[in-house]
């Protein structure tokens, strides 16, 4: 490991130390002989004796411009061109690159001929870091909102969450015509708004969204924005859909959105009973980044009914659901960039799962197997609330975001586990409010000055009953017994408060921050027996909790961000002083840790062309354990699963290194990335679990532990103008290496999995489309204590085809294909198809549409799953074939 230190900061030494080499750039203004500026005028870099074009740029809306200059370009016999349409060119020789290069253009007397330029080759503009796709080069007549478009471009992944990418790089965010209207919840927009109503997906590289730091300070994140048509813009916007079909479904989807610069909204309504996952709007995609910079460790739900896989199928093929939504995102724009807006939505619903599952963990010398079949009824109720004030001028920022969440839920469990039956039933009601107050401003002297305050406050009681007479033996000394109940409590109180001071300079940015963290929670549980004659008593001396928390953390930093425009480095120096105390006096505990952490981290972002990169990441983090990793008495978390701690607080150092490479050549739309990651953890202490045919009981033991991980990937696309196809392509190879103990046996893991995958979107012509995808994954673990290790390899493929003969009939027919190896059991083969014909009457903007969804009617899904030195084996019930009749109404 520490080759790989001593390389990484040779490596960012060579780059710092060659900056004056490769970190040069010609700047400089376009005006008119009026003196306004001239926007989008093209800029040649030259050399004089060739007349070859060594780089160039486009002026911005202030007719600015930056010109950068590639590594190893000679000094002297440079020329600036500018070219523009309406204007003379003009162009000027380079003798100091330290002075700006300013041009005043005089109208051109010439009357160009008017040219008409046919093409139906798609092409992508650059303009700075933006990238622009013109929607309607990618859209077909069959995509009805705007994720069916973005699913198709070049260079962009969609996950099967809906979390978009660029180039392998996860969004920060998707805007709505330059403005925040969604956070990162943006399936709300890629489900919900037309395709058609959408002028440009815009791609916006090291996006900084708040102007008083941008030019100021780095950011390498990745932002999305759509752009809309100008009759969008003017009117509501709205596709509205009513279908009813066998045995008794429904979809209904009322919306209502409007896209003008001062307003903006996508309000609906949705329900359906087909499968069609709502809560699949509301996910933050970003909330892990989120709740790591604001540095809350929030309380996970603690209690569950079970251990149960998802199937790896789309959501729509197994999920069992009466779910309703009511969903309102609502920005207003005031003067002076003063922007308001409330997001808030109510969500009901009532599913089902049926599945049975065969678990068999391998142990030397040993072999564990469960049995379970499980009826499972599940009624979420979620209610969210959001209002954020936002101000952002070139001077002065402020973010204001108060936020309150009340998640409820009553969950049912008819459970068969090894031939006996027990029933559960798990209530869980959570509650939250936060509030983040952001102001920055810069100063007269350009310095800036930020203040920061997070509050929150978050309590979620969750109560579990299991019965009648579930291991007796275990929990009831062999007596019969009513029920087994467990209940858990964790309300916490969080606060983080800082000022920060910035100092801008043309080379470097300097940034200094302090302040001060507290954290409060209480850990109260006990796992009660209700006895035949309705008594209760406590399970035992040991399953009971009142464990108090505090963790408080004094803090400060040093960042410094070199902004250039070929080199970009951002160096943070955060050093903490950390003070944790925690206590139960049901088992005399009492305890405290003071630790003082650094953390640096390390972002380096070397541009190798005018569409090329580097990326550098190193980070070193000192991780304190959580209340989670504490409670000294026994919790049930699940019907198998026990519960409880026995060493000191968990401190792990977490050292990251990540080195990726990104191409694109956005004349001929080719992505490419490569991307390999090394993650190495350390610990002072174990899980050691005990694992009988009955249960699982897991105590924490203070040993050394350390877990390493490598990730290599890399992803390809490209779009073939001759074929009019996107082709795309990608590799992923991780290793994870860890150790646990069982049954006390050490037992040292090796998992390795490998996937590949490739595709194709092509259009045909005007009247046929299709598209094909094909991944290909291997799972692979071994343990050191067995010769032999554990395959799983399954296979992928996606088809579908659109065929409209006429403007106002659509045919689609697609398919998914799924199979499954592993050694001593049978494969796996599972097909799906689905078909749909729509009916256009353009007079009355309504759309009929006559669907099948599985109408080969496949109605039980089996699958493999391993982990470690666990196999599982599933087999989950589906709803069948679903005939629908639907009519689309378009506003």
């Amino acid at each position: 490991m520490s080759r790989i230190i001593k390389s990484v900061w040779l490596l960012v030494i060579g780059l710092l130390f060659s900056a004056s080499g490769f970190g040069q750039s010609i700047k400089g203004t376009v005006k008119d002989s009026t003196g306004k500026p001239v926007p989008y005028a093209t800029i040649n870099l030259k050399n004089a004796a060739t007349n070859n074009i060594i780089s160039y740029t486009t002026t911005d809306t202030k007719g600015t411009y930056i010109l950068p200059l590639p590594a190893n370009t000679p000094m002297s016999g440079l020329l600036v061109e500018v070219r523009c349409i309406g204007y003379k060119n003009q162009s000027r020789g380079i003798t100091d690159l330290q002075a700006p290069v300013d041009f005043t253009l005089s109208v051109s007397i010439n009357q160009l001929q008017a040219v008409v330029i046919k093409s139906s080759r798609p092409v992508l503009r650059t303009n700075g870091d933006t990238l622009s796709y013109k929607v309607s080069d990618f859209s077909s007549v069959q995509d009805r909102v705007i994720g069916d478009v973005i699913k198709k471009l070049p260079g962009i992944t969609v996950a099967a969450d809906g979390r978009i990418s660029y180039n392998n790089k996860p969004i920060s965010n998707l805007y709505i015509g330059g403005d925040n209207l969604l956070d990162d919840k943006y399936n709300i927009a890629t489900t919900t708004i037309p395709q058609g109503a959408v002028d440009q997906v815009q791609v916006i590289q090291n996006h900084q969204p708040v102007k008083v730091l941008q030019n100021k300070v780095t950011s390498d994140d990745v932002a999305l924005n759509l752009s809309f048509k100008k009759g969008a813009k003017l009117q509501m916007v709205g596709q509205e859909s009513i279908g009813a079909g066998l045995p008794g479904n429904y979809d209904v989807d009322l919306n209502a959105m409007m896209f003008k610069d001062k307003y903006k909204a996508i309000n609906y309504l949705k329900g359906n009973n087909i499968g069609n996952d709502l809560q699949q709007d509301l996910v933050s995609h970003n909330f892990a980044d989120y709740m790591q910079r604001i540095d809350n460790d929030v309380p996970a739900t603690m209690l569950s009914l079970g251990s149960v896989n998802d199937p790896a199928l789309s959501r729509n093929r197994y999920l069992f659901n009466r779910s309703g939504i009511l969903n309102l995102n609502n920005l207003v724009n005031f003067k002076k960039n003063v922007q308001m807006k409330i997001n808030a939505y109510y969500l009901r619903d009532a599913r089902r799962q049926d599945y049975s599952q065969h678990t068999t963990i391998f142990l030397p010398g040993d072999t564990v197997r469960y049995n379970e079949t499980q009826r499972n009824r599940f009624r979420p109720d979620i209610l969210h609330t959001q209002f954020t004030l936002n101000i952002n001028q070139d001077k002065y920022y402020l973010n204001d975001v108060l936020l309150m969440d009340n998640n409820q839920s009553t969950n049912y469990s008819d459970l068969n586990t090894n031939g006996g039956m027990v029933n559960q039933v798990f209530k869980d009601n959570a509650l939250n409010f936060s509030n983040e107050f952001n102001l920055i401003k810069s100063l007269r002297s350009n310095n800036i000055i930020q203040a920061y305050s997070y509050i929150s406050h978050s309590t979620e009681p969750e109560s579990r009953t299991i019965g009648p007479d579930y291991n007796n033996p275990i929990f009831n000394n062999n007596v019969p017994y009513a029920q087994l109940v467990q209940n858990v409590n964790v309300p916490a109180w969080y606060t983080n408060n800082y000022i920060s001071f910035k100092i801008p300079s043309n080379l470097i940015t300097q940034s200094f921050r302090t302040g001060f963290s507290v954290q409060s929670q209480k850990l109260n549980s006990d796992l009660n027996v209700v006895q035949a004659d309705n008594t209760v008593n406590l399970e035992s001396d040991s399953s009971i909790n009142h464990l108090n928390w505090t963790r408080k953390k004094l803090y400060a930093e040093a960042a410094y961000d070199l902004p250039g425009s070929i080199l970009k480095v951002n160096l943070t120096l955060p050093l903490s002083l950390q003070q944790i105390n925690y206590s139960d006096s049901l088992y005399a505990l009492r305890k405290g840790l003071t630790r003082l952490y650094f953390n640096p981290q390390l972002k380096v972002k070397y541009q190798t062309g005018m569409e090329n990169y580097l990326n550098l990441l190193y980070s070193y983090r000192n991780e304190a354990g959580t209340i989670e990793d504490m409670y000294q008495g026994y919790i049930l978390k699940d019907y198998r699963t026990l519960y409880a701690n026995n060493a000191g607080l968990t401190e792990r150092q977490n050292q990251l290194v990540a080195l990726g490479f990104n191409y694109r050549k956005a004349l001929t739309l080719l992505f490419a990335s490569l991307n390999i990651v090394y993650n190495h953890i350390v610990s002072n202490n174990i899980a050691s679990e005990v694992i009988t045919n009955t249960l699982r009981q897991r105590v924490v033991l203070p040993y050394s532990n350390s877990t390493d991980s490598w990730t290599l990937n890399g992803t390809v696309s490209k779009y073939s103008f001759a074929l009019k196809t996107t082709f795309s392509g990608g590799v992923q190879w991780q290793s994870n290496k860890s150790v646990q103990i069982q049954n006390n046996v050490l037992l040292p893991f090796n998992t390795i999995s490998r996937t590949i995958n490739a595709g194709a979107d092509t259009k045909v012509n005007e009247q046929v489309n299709f598209s094909y995808k094909v991944m290909f994954t291997q799972i692979q673990s071994r343990s050191a204590a067995e010769a032999s290790a554990y395959h799983i390899n399954q296979l992928l493929q996606q088809a579908s085809v659109n065929y409209n003969p006429v403007t106002y009939l659509q045919f689609k027919l697609s398919g998914e294909h799924y199979f499954t190896r592993q050694q001593g059991n049978p494969d796996l083969k599972y097909f799906f198809a689905d078909a749909s014909a729509k009916f256009r009457v353009e007079k009355w903007k309504t759309d009929l549409e006559l669907s099948a969804a599985n109408f080969l009617n496949v109605k039980t899904y089996n699958t493999l799953y391993l982990s470690a030195n666990t196999l599982t084996a599933s087999s989950y019930t589906l709803p069948g074939r679903i005939i629908l009749l639907k009519i689309m109404f378009h506003i």
